[in-house]
């Protein structure tokens, strides 16, 4: 049977076994279930061995899709509210390369004895871009640069967004079961309805977004693509169309998938020791993302719920979905997000120059 072939039955049976798991997790009334359903069931599938797979297509248009929805959220007067705000979006900013540094430096401490193969430089790059609250590939290929052991920095990276994903929703709908959180309906997007020609004008408007974006070789271009596209039409007060359920619900399931692949089985026998290490400071720092989401919340006015997610060390993706599934200030959450994601990518090298400039490279 030719590869082409293989390839082609492996995604699609991925794509089943995703989409048994969505309909379980919609039974069961999990947060999510269109992404945490296929992300379990394809970590746990990949680890056992089993020949999942992703295409770059479907995880692309995923991705196009969510950017799509979630721009229609920036009404002008949403888009007002977030541009007054500023101040707590750079606090935010600081906040993240404050906690992914003490992080690094965390486990720099805890396993520089078994990193001791490593140059001083290269275990500094391990820990400093492990903790960095980042995209997992830039952070994984920026480290790349100074010699650092690779494997465990996209490792760490898989490790704290999965948890991330799974903790975050999951808190966020007990609190809304205790407490009955709800966010101001001015925070939803402006068209609520799909309509035709509409939703064909916004596909054509975000898809050239994603393009451009990816010509110019930004990163995550086919959500940052759509996302700005979307937003400057709904800026302009187009309401042509809302992108239907169906659609945003495929998209999750796709970028589930995508997440779930990450887990092979050589994951699990990856440096057990630097998995758990991974897994307790994410939960620390989970917790502590909680308080300064609350102390934002308490400085702005803004809903405490909105501000965890907007400050939550996940990715901007996936914290987005999250707000936009429980309705809890979708605009909010994807500025802090975006904004974090941007800061990251732009300070982070330089800051590992300064702090690495005495380490030696051998």
């Amino acid at each position: 049977m030719p590869e082409r072939i293989r390839v082609i039955i492996r995604t699609a049976l991925t794509l089943l076994a995703a989409l048994a798991a969505a309909e379980l997790c919609v039974w069961l009334g999990t947060p999510i279930p269109w992404m945490l359903g296929p992300l379990l069931v394809t970590a746990l599938a990949s680890m056992a061995g089993a020949p999942t797979h992703s295409a770059n297509l479907l995880r692309n248009s995923g991705q196009w899709v969510i950017g799509s929805a979630l721009g229609l959220y920036f009404t002008p007067q949403v888009s007002a509210l977030v541009l007054a705000q500023w101040w707590a979006i750079a606090l935010a900013v600081v906040w993240a390369l404050a906690l992914g540094g003490l992080f690094g430096l965390w486990l720099q401490r805890r396993h520089g004895a078994e990193l001791a193969h490593l140059s001083p430089r290269a275990l500094l790059a391990t820990t400093y871009f492990s903790g960095a609250i980042g995209g997992a590939s830039e952070m994984t290929l920026l480290a790349e640069r100074y010699g650092a052991r690779t494997d465990l920095v996209a490792a760490a990276h898989s490790m704290r967004l999965v948890l991330v994903v799974i903790a975050v929703p999951f808190g966020m709908q007990w609190a809304q079961h205790q407490w009955g959180l709800t966010v101001d309906a001015s925070l939803l997007p402006g068209p609520r309805e799909a309509q035709w020609p509409g939703l064909l004008w916004l596909g054509l408007a975000t898809a050239a977004g994603s393009v451009l974006m990816t010509l110019l070789g930004r990163t995550n271009p086919w959500f940052m693509g759509s996302l700005l596209a979307a937003m400057a039409l709904t800026l302009a007060g187009w309401e042509g169309s809302a992108v239907p359920t169906v659609l945003t619900n495929a998209a999750q399931l796709v970028i589930g998938v995508s997440l779930g692949i990450r887990f092979r089985r050589e994951f699990i026998q990856t440096a057990p020791l630097w998995l758990g290490s991974v897994a307790w400071g994410s939960l620390w720092m989970m917790g502590a993302s909680v308080l300064f989401g609350l102390a934002l919340a308490w400085g702005t006015g803004l809903h405490p719920a909105t501000l965890i997610l907007g400050t939550a060390p996940g990715g901007i993706t996936e914290m987005a979905i999250t707000a936009k599934v429980l309705q809890l200030g979708v605009p909010v959450v994807t500025a802090f997000q975006v904004c974090r994601l941007v800061a990251v990518l732009i300070l982070v090298g330089p800051i590992f120059k300064w702090v690495g400039r005495d380490k030696k490279a051998v």
